[in-house]
């Protein structure tokens, strides 16, 4: 074979194996979860999702492949100053998914780095509007707004934005030592307020002791008192009652045969038993009746009786 026809050789082999490249790469296969942007002529025809697909040689190219997967994208630590001029690192993670492929590829030159640029803009304008120790405790609130505000831009990329995280908010190290001071400082000053606190609460559960314990003093004597008088009472009623049932008895004793007889009997004993010993030596009494008759004295006596 002579240089030329060799040549010749080489350019046909070398033109049917490129050919046959175009028609096997005219057969695609899309993974699940993923699409394909084809071009026709350099323009867009459409796009191809998960399954089997064959494209016109030579015409049709896939111009661009696409995830739809949720994808997490770090965002570089930037500086921000906060409304009360402190300068914080802050970083975070964005959470993002395409759902219409052709504004990610055709609206955008790239939808990722567009997002993290425009995440890392809106957490400075935020932070800018607020105090530093806000930003420690309203991180649930900045992730929301960053989130709101980046998922409405982006929409014309055809990119939702699931959701933002901040990863870490550094202050500089003179922040930090103020910061600690700060809160060694606000520590102290509860404890003293609970020491106090403390001490008023043991003060006054002192004095309800020592209120109560007088209370109970007082009710303990109230109660002696009503008990004495209840039972000076229940003697005198029964004192009263026998002596009422004594006169009862001596009256109801009159009416019967010989009642009369004895009860001058009785008053005649009693009479002698009191006057018995009466007089003693060195003793001079004055009594309103005559001792030295005694009949008449009893005389008087059954007089009353009888009547």
């Amino acid at each position: 074979m002579t240089t030329l026809g060799f040549i010749g050789f080489s350019f046909y082999l070398i033109l049917f194996l490129y050919i046959a490249y175009k028609f096997i790469r005219s057969v695609r296969i899309v993974q699940s979860q993923q699409v394909y942007i084809v071009e026709r002529l350099g323009k867009y025809k459409k796009t191809l999702g998960a399954g089997f697909h064959i494209l016109i040689p030579f015409f049709d190219r896939v111009a661009y492949m696409l995830t739809l997967k949720e994808e997490a994208i770090d965002v570089p630590a930037q500086v921000c100053i906060t409304k009360d001029n402190v300068q914080v690192r802050v970083d975070g993670i964005i959470y993002l998914k395409v759902f219409e492929p052709e504004k990610a590829v055709y609206n955008v030159t790239d939808y990722r780095y567009a997002v993290i640029q425009l995440a890392q803009t809106t957490m400075r304008s935020i932070l800018g509007h607020m105090e530093l120790d806000k930003t420690f405790e309203e991180r649930d609130a900045i992730n929301g707004k960053i989130v709101q505000i980046v998922d409405e831009a982006s929409e014309y990329w055809g990119v939702d934005i699931l959701r933002y995280e901040i990863q870490n908010i550094s202050p500089s190290k003179e922040i930090l030592n103020a910061m600690e001071k700060q809160m060694t400082a606000e520590r102290d000053k509860r404890a003293v307020i609970a020491i106090s606190e403390g001490d008023m609460t043991s003060q006054i559960n002192q004095s309800e002791g020592i209120k109560q314990e007088m209370i109970n003093v007082s009710e303990g004597e109230k109660m002696k008192l009503i008990n004495e008088a209840e039972g000076r009472a229940s003697e005198i009623r029964a004192v009263a009652d026998a002596t009422a049932s004594g006169i009862r008895k001596i009256a109801a004793s009159l009416n019967q045969p010989g009642g009369a007889a004895a009860v001058k009997l009785s008053l005649s004993e009693d009479y002698l038993k009191k006057i018995n010993g009466l007089a003693k030596k060195d003793t001079n009494l004055i009594l309103p009746v005559n001792l030295g008759d005694p009949e008449e004295l009893l005389e008087g006596l059954y007089r009353v009786i009888e009547k």
